[in-house]
């Protein structure tokens, strides 16, 4: 179904989100690798679970980039079984450990100095790294201006003609880049907003609609 251009700007949007939901602080976390790890752990997983992974981590005082490089796979798997799909993201995490260790002898420090369009790239050419993973890890442990994109984002602003239904990834990101001033903060507190508002309205199936903040009303 084609849908009608919504002509309020992203700001707009953001701006209306805010006033509802207000600021976020998103993405929790101690340590910019605690970040990274949320990131990879978050993959089809609800937060709650990926919280009670990386409490595993602390509790065995292995949320380091040592200790995590040396324990096996299948003890790391053990500990983030709560996530969900535990045995392929231990890989997955222990893929990001190998490229760390390998490219910048162990330091994120090091790697987040390396200009974003490289960096990305290279963060993509890790298995198990996708769009969402490679800029969750530039925007929330980096500090990058990234916008990232998820399930949520093409869900509301399809539904109100920002998108096409049929987009991908990149062409997505690209309005929010187009649309928004190159801002970290705007980015982060952006995207938390949009996931706060896809968990609690803007449902798959029977959305809220008459709750939603950025919903279009008859009088304008």
């Amino acid at each position: 179904m084609k849908r009608t251009k919504d002509p309020r700007t992203l700001i707009d949007i953001y701006n209306l989100l805010h006033a509802r939901f207000g600021s976020m602080q998103w993405w929790p976390g101690d340590t910019r690798l605690e970040i990274i790890i949320g990131a990879i752990l978050t993959q089809n997983t609800s937060w709650s679970n990926v919280e009670k992974a990386v409490a595993n981590l602390k509790k065995d005082e292995v949320l380091n980039i040592k200790k995590l490089s040396r324990i096996s796979e299948k003890r790391l798997a053990r500990l983030i079984r709560p996530a969900g799909y535990f045995n392929i993201k231990s890989r997955r995490i222990k893929n990001f450990l190998a490229f760390l260790n390998t490219r910048y002898d162990g330091s994120i420090e090091a790697m987040f100095r390396t200009k974003i369009d490289k960096l990305r790239e290279r963060l993509l050419d890790i298995n198990g790294v996708g769009p969402e993973t490679a800029d969750s890890i530039l925007l929330y442990a980096g500090k990058k201006p990234v916008f990232v994109v998820d399930a949520y984002t093409k869900r509301i602003f399809s539904r109100h003609g920002y998108v096409d239904e049929d987009a991908d990834y990149a062409a997505i990101q690209a309005i929010f880049l187009r649309g928004l001033p190159r801002d970290v903060g705007l980015y982060n507190n952006y995207h938390a907003l949009i996931v706060e508002l896809g968990k609690r309205l803007c449902r798959p199936m029977r959305p809220l609609c008459n709750e939603c903040p950025i919903r279009r009303r008859k009088n304008g």
